[in-house]
C-alpha cells in the first residue's frame, strides 16, 4: 500500500537537511557501518529443524504451570547477575551527566552494597508498525555505548547497557525480537548488514536479495507456505499469524529463510544472555475470550519472555515455560504418560502474535501482487473458512497452556485453544504492564511512543489506557502514575517533547488491604515528534527507501537525545536524574538541586487543559531541519498524514467487521 508519489514531494528535501542542525556526523546519522558483521545466533533449536513444532520426551522433572506469586527462579537467578552488570555503565552514565552537587561514587558504592537499592531501568517500545521499529531503533542507537559519539556531549550512551528490561509490542516487538534474534547486535551493525532491516521491498514482494522477479516471488511465498504446511502436517493448528510471522521474519532475522527454526526461548541459551550482558526481552499480546471480538481494558495481558509465557492478571495469574507452551497442560500439569512439545514459540510466530493487527493487512494485499502462488492463497482461504472472518486477527495457541487453570476467573479455562491478539488492541499500545508489576521492582521506564493517535502522532492515549486500567480489578492493585486527557497532552505539548509522570512518590495512595502494592516506576515519556523529519508515516506503509528508513531512525535518535543537547543541553542530566530518583527516595537522600530543576521542567504538574483546539499539526522541533521551501514541506507532510489516516481507518474497519 504505497502513498501516491504526488504526496511525497517533500521527502527528498527533508533527507538533505536531517544532520546539520544537530551536528551529528553523517556516519552516525545514517548509522551505517561496514566494519562490523551481524553475529548470527547459533541457536535455531526447534527440534523439527524447521518451522513446525515437534513432540519430544519431557525432561525428568516435567514442566508445570506456576502461580504468578513472584518472579520465576530463572529470572531471579538471571537478575542477580544482570543487576551487577549494570553498575559500571550506569556509573559512567551518571558521571558524564555531571549532576552538580551529586557524588556519583558515593551513591553507586552505597547502592551496590544492596542491589535492591540500585536503580532498576526499563525501556518500553510501543506498537506502530515499521514506524515504531524505526523510531524505536533510533532510541536504542542513541542509548547504546557501542556506537560512536553516544557518550560525547549531549549523548545518553550507556543507558541501554544500564537497562534491565526491554519490552515491545507489535512494531516495537519487531524491534526487540529482531535485536535478540541477531545476537543483540547494535543498530549500527544491523543497518550495515543487508540481510535484515531492508524495507525497500515490502514483505509482499519478498527479500531484496532475491530480486523482484515473479519467479523469485513465487519461490519466496512457496517457502512461507511450505513451512506453515509442515506445522499443520505435524498436527498443529495454524492461523493467518503463521503466514504473517513467517513473512516478517525474512526482514528481521538474519538467517536463511528468516530463521524458521529459531525459537523465543532459545534466547535464554545464547552466551550473551546467559552472561546477562543484555537486557531481558518481553513481548506482549492480549487475550481474547471465547465469543469476543472487541478487546477492552479488561482483556488479559500476556507476556512472552525467554523463560515463561503467561499473565500477572487475576484472570490467569500464572506462567507456563515458554519452551514447552505447546505441551498438553491440564490444570497446570502434563498428564501421566503425556509428551512435551517444543518449537511452538517460534520467534517469528511470537513477533506475529504480538502484531496480529496486521493479519487483515496481509489478507487485503497479498492477492494484489503478481507471483503469489495459488497454494498460499488456497491455504489462507481454507484457514478463513475454518476459523471465520471474525477471527482473522487471532493467533492460536493450541493446546491452551491454561486449560482448567484458575477456573473461577480464567475466561479460557474450558477452551482447548488460547486466542491471542495484537498487544495494542486494548489501547495499551506501550507494553508497560509487565514492567509495573511490583515483583520486578522497576524504578524508571523510558516509554518510547510511536502510536498513531492523531495524524499518526501520539497523544498519550497508550499511557492513559494503562492508568485507567489500574482502577479495575484486572490490575490486581498495581499502581500507575496519573495521566491527563489527550487534549491536555496536545495543548501542553506533552506529546511533543519528553515528559515525566509520577515524579513525587508522596502522591501515591496505598490500599491497606493489598500487601503487595508498591510505588510505581517513574515514567519518562518519549513521544515521536518531527525533530528532523516528518516521521508520522502510516502504520500500514509496508516499504521504505534506505533514505526514508535512515531519516526516521535519525529522528528517533534526536528524540532520545533532544538533538544531542541542541534543544536542552541539560537533557543528559535530566535523564540521569530520572534514573536515580526512586533510589534516592529509598536511600533517604536529598534530591540534588540540578534534579529539582529538571523535574520542574519535565514533570507533569497536574495542570489540565482539555480544550479541543482543532487539527494537530506539530512544528519542526529543531530550527533549520525543515526544507528551504517550508510551504512545500508542510503541504507534503500534511497530505501524507491525511492519506495515512484513511489507510488506518480502512484496516481498522476491516478488523472490526
Amino acid at each position: 500500500m504505497h502513498l501516491p508519489s504526488s504526496l511525497l514531494i517533500a521527502a527528498p528535501l527533508l533527507a538533505t537537511v536531517s544532520a546539520e542542525p544537530i551536528r551529528i556526523a553523517r556516519r552516525d546519522v545514517s548509522l551505517v557501518s561496514t566494519s562490523q558483521e551481524v553475529a548470527i545466533r547459533a541457536l535455531p533449536n526447534s527440534p523439527s529443524g524447521g518451522y513446525a513444532p515437534a513432540v519430544v520426551d519431557c525432561p525428568k522433572t516435567k514442566p508445570t504451570v506456576r502461580k504468578a506469586l513472584d518472579l520465576s527462579e530463572e529470572e531471579k537467578d538471571w537478575l542477580s547477575t544482570r543487576r551487577k552488570n549494570t553498575i559500571t555503565p550506569m556509573r559512567d552514565l551518571l558521571k558524564r551527566a555531571n549532576i552538580a552537587g551529586f557524588d556519583v561514587e558515593s551513591f553507586m558504592n552505597e547502592a551496590a552494597k544492596n542491589i535492591s537499592q540500585l536503580p532498576n531501568v526499563a525501556i518500553a517500545f510501543s506498537g506502530g508498525g515499521y514506524r515504531a521499529l524505526m523510531n524505536g531503533a533510533g532510541f536504542v542507537a542513541a542509548a547504546d555505548n557501542r556506537i560512536k559519539d553516544t557518550m560525547a556531549a549531549g549523548g545518553i550512551g550507556g543507558l541501554l547497557q544500564s537497562t534491565t528490561y526491554l519490552s515491545g509490542l507489535s512494531g516495537g516487538g519487531w524491534l526487540v525480537g529482531s535485536l535478540f534474534s541477531n545476537n543483540f547486535s547494535s543498530v549500527e551493525t544491523l543497518l550495515s548488514e543487508n540481510k535484515v532491516w531492508d524495507f525497500e521491498n515490502s514483505i509482499f514482494k519478498g527479500p531484496k536479495e532475491a530480486g523482484i522477479s515473479v519467479v523469485n516471488r513465487i519461490q519466496y511465498w512457496t517457502e512461507v507456505a511450505q513451512e506453515v504446511a509442515q506445522k499443520m502436517e505435524a498436527g498443529f493448528e495454524t492461523s493467518i499469524t503463521d503466514y504473517w510471522g513467517r513473512a516478517l521474519s525474512y526482514q528481521l532475522i538474519g538467517d536463511d529463510m528468516g530463521g524458521p527454526a529459531y525459537t523465543f526461548s532459545s534466547i535464554a541459551q545464547t552466551d550473551n544472555f546467559k552472561k546477562a550482558d543484555t537486557p531481558f526481552p518481553i513481548l506482549v499480546a492480549d487475550g481474547r475470550a471465547p465469543g469476543e471480538t472487541i478487546i477492552s481494558l479488561n482483556a488479559t495481558n500476556f507476556e512472552f519472555n525467554p523463560f515463561e509465557m503467561g499473565s500477572w492478571d487475576p484472570t490467569i495469574f500464572g506462567f507456563a515455560p515458554t519452551k514447552y507452551i505447546g505441551a498438553n497442560f491440564s490444570n497446570g500439569v502434563i498428564p501421566s504418560g503425556g509428551k512435551c512439545v517444543q518449537g511452538l514459540d517460534q520467534l517469528g510466530f511470537v513477533m506475529g502474535t504480538s502484531s496480529t493487527l496486521f493479519n487483515a493487512f496481509l489478507l487485503a494485499n497479498i492477492t494484489s501482487y503478481e507471483g503469489v502462488p495459488d497454494l498460499l492463497i488456497k491455504a489462507v482461504t481454507a484457514i478463513l473458512v475454518n476459523i471465520g472472518e471474525d477471527k482473522n486477527d487471532v493467533s492460536q495457541i493450541i493446546p491452551n497452556p491454561f486449560l482448567d487453570w484458575n477456573n473461577k476467573t480464567n475466561p479460557n479455562h474450558g477452551a482447548f485453544e488460547l486466542d491471542l491478539v495484537d498487544g495494542g488492541e486494548d489501547l495499551q499500545n506501550i507494553p508497560l504492564n509487565p514492567l509495573i508489576q511490583p515483583a520486578r521492582a522497576v524504578d524508571v521506564i523510558f516509554a518510547v511512543d510511536s502510536s498513531a493517535d492523531v495524524m499518526n502522532w501520539p497523544n498519550g492515549t497508550a499511557l492513559r489506557a494503562t492508568y485507567e486500567r489500574t482502577f479495575g480489578s484486572i490490575s490486581n492493585g498495581t499502581l500507575f502514575p496519573p495521566i491527563p486527557d489527550d487534549w491536555t497532552f496536545v495543548n501542553l505539548g506533552l506529546n511533543n517533547r519528553p515528559s515525566f509522570f509520577g515524579c513525587d512518590v508522596k502522591n501515591f495512595t496505598f490500599d491497606a488491604n493489598l500487601k503487595n502494592q508498591a510505588v510505581p516506576p517513574l515514567i519518562v515519556y518519549v513521544p515521536n515528534a518531527p525533530y528532523t523529519t516528518m516521521s508520522n508515516v502510516s502504520t500500514f506503509d509496508p516499504s521504505y527507501t534506505m533514505s526514508e528508513r535512515n531519516d526516521i531512525i535519525s529522528n528517533g535518535w534526536n528524540s532520545a537525545t533532544q538533538g544531542n543537547g541542541t534543544l536542552d543541553k541539560e537533557w543528559p542530566t535530566c535523564v540521569a536524574c530520572a534514573i536515580i530518583s526512586r533510589s534516592l527516595d529509598r536511600l533517604g537522600r536529598q534530591t540534588p538541586a540540578a534534579c529539582k530543576t529538571c523535574f520542574e521542567r519535565y514533570c507533569w504538574n497536574g495542570t489540565v487543559d482539555s480544550r479541543d483546539t482543532g487539527v494537530y499539526m506539530p512544528q519542526w522541533k529543531i530550527a533549520g531541519a525543515h526544507a528551504k521551501d517550508s510551504g512545500a514541506a508542510a503541504f507534503g507532510g500534511k497530505m501524507v498524514n491525511l492519506w495515512s489516516s484513511v489507510v488506518v481507518g480502512v484496516v481498522a474497519a476491516v478488523l472490526l467487521l
